[in-house]
């Protein structure tokens, strides 16, 4: 997530509410695992843990389509998938600016730069009309088209999916979203593009530190995984170019342990997000401009994100519940276009974009968390805009 250069001190030091607490299986639940590590003796190199993890993912959560390969952490997965994906000798990867700097980071670290385009008010995701916009304007120069599954929505992939059929690379930056569904089945499942999740502690499925890509396109996948592990083929010389990106035996047996409980982790979060939905009604917060994102299908959510009436700021609310405890965050603002590291990357108009930037707040939601906490974050909100913070 974003730094907190934005974020105001809580004036008694901790919130009483912070805005995360990652709640990673205990050790009771992996040392198993961790023992059949020292007996083996084998600490990464796609190791039999690893192995397991990544063919009950396939089976449990991609419905057994497709292939699976696990990274050290998301960003690298994103680099490994632009640099094979990307279209060879074109310039731009087309991505939201209103995202994680992740996204963009990983487009220059894979020899490309940013085409910043506009998302949609509603649900967060790029807008499909700014894409074609871009498509129309750069279409030769496009090397690959990013977009962000925004905080976690298990977003329509059949746009995307006919970009891969025109030959366009596709690459979903989808770090919140594993264990989405859509329309009751497994969200990205069959997508031919590439999928990247992240497995970090602050995600709904983490595990400390650690990624995953997804493909229908097993080949794709293939050469994700020599990639990651130095470029080397079958015969251990290097074919390509690569890095260092596989996932440790002792993240994979976290991994494992986490796959076990992880039903009951989403169960939780959706209870609690109900509990948001619930509260903001009984504020009377639904209505008078406050929007939830629009969301379609299940998700294990990370936060709660809720939008602001226009032209009340999400900053001074922040500074209001900090006042009150409550520890929110404003992701993402500034979005990426108003960050030094890409402030000069080529964009098209972004309207949505900054206005969302200025409004979107985004609550806690923690596995512990109590209703009473809930209506505490939901109350504070009500009477900062009774006070009339703006």
């Amino acid at each position: 997530m974003p730094d907190s250069r934005n974020e105001p001190p809580h004036p008694s030091g901790a919130p009483a509410i912070p805005f995360l607490r990652p709640n990673l299986v205990r050790f009771e639940k992996y040392r198993a695992y961790l023992q059949g590590i020292d007996e083996r003796r084998l600490y990464s190199n796609y190791g039999p843990l690893n192995s397991r993890f990544e063919a009950r993912i396939r089976e449990e959560y991609f419905e057994g389509r497709g292939a699976v390969t696990t990274v050290n952490n998301a960003t690298s997965g994103l680099m490994l998938a632009l640099s094979l994906a990307k279209s060879p000798g074109r310039r731009y990867a087309v991505m939201p600016s209103f995202t994680f700097p992740a996204t963009p980071l990983a487009a220059i670290w894979a020899g490309l730069e940013p085409l910043f385009v506009d998302v949609r008010g509603d649900d967060f995701c790029i807008s499909e009309a700014s894409l074609e916009e871009a498509l129309r304007l750069h279409g030769d120069e496009v090397a690959a088209v990013v977009p962000y599954a925004a905080f976690g929505h298990p977003m329509d992939l059949a746009p995307y999916a006919r970009l891969v059929a025109r030959g366009i690379p596709v690459v979903v930056d989808a770090a919140a979203s594993f264990g989405a569904t859509r329309a009751g089945a497994a969200f990205a499942s069959g997508f031919a593009g590439a999928v990247v999740y992240s497995f970090h502690a602050t995600k709904a499925f983490g595990i400390g530190e650690g990624g995953l890509v997804y493909s229908a396109d097993a080949e794709l996948v293939a050469r994700l995984r020599e990639g990651a592990n130095f470029g080397f083929g079958p015969d251990k010389i290097c074919a390509s170019p690569g890095l260092n990106a596989k996932l440790p035996e002792v993240a994979a047996a976290i991994g494992l342990a986490t796959l076990d409980e992880f039903p009951a982790k989403k169960r939780r979060r959706i209870e609690i997000y109900a509990w948001y939905r619930d509260e903001l009604a009984r504020h009377g917060l639904s209505s008078g401009g406050w929007a939830m994102q629009r969301q379609a299908g299940e998700v294990a959510h990370q936060f709660f994100p809720l939008l602001a009436p226009a032209g009340v700021s999400n900053v001074a609310l922040q500074r209001s519940l900090a006042a009150r405890g409550v520890e929110i965050r404003t992701y993402f603002r500034p979005p990426c276009h108003g960050q030094p590291a890409f402030e000069r990357c080529a964009r098209l108009a972004l309207p949505e974009t900054d206005a969302l930037a200025e409004r979107v707040l985004s609550l806690p939601l923690w596995e512990e968390m109590t209703r009473e906490q809930v209506a505490t974050v939901v109350g504070g909100l009500a009477e900062a805009r009774a006070a009339g913070t703006s």
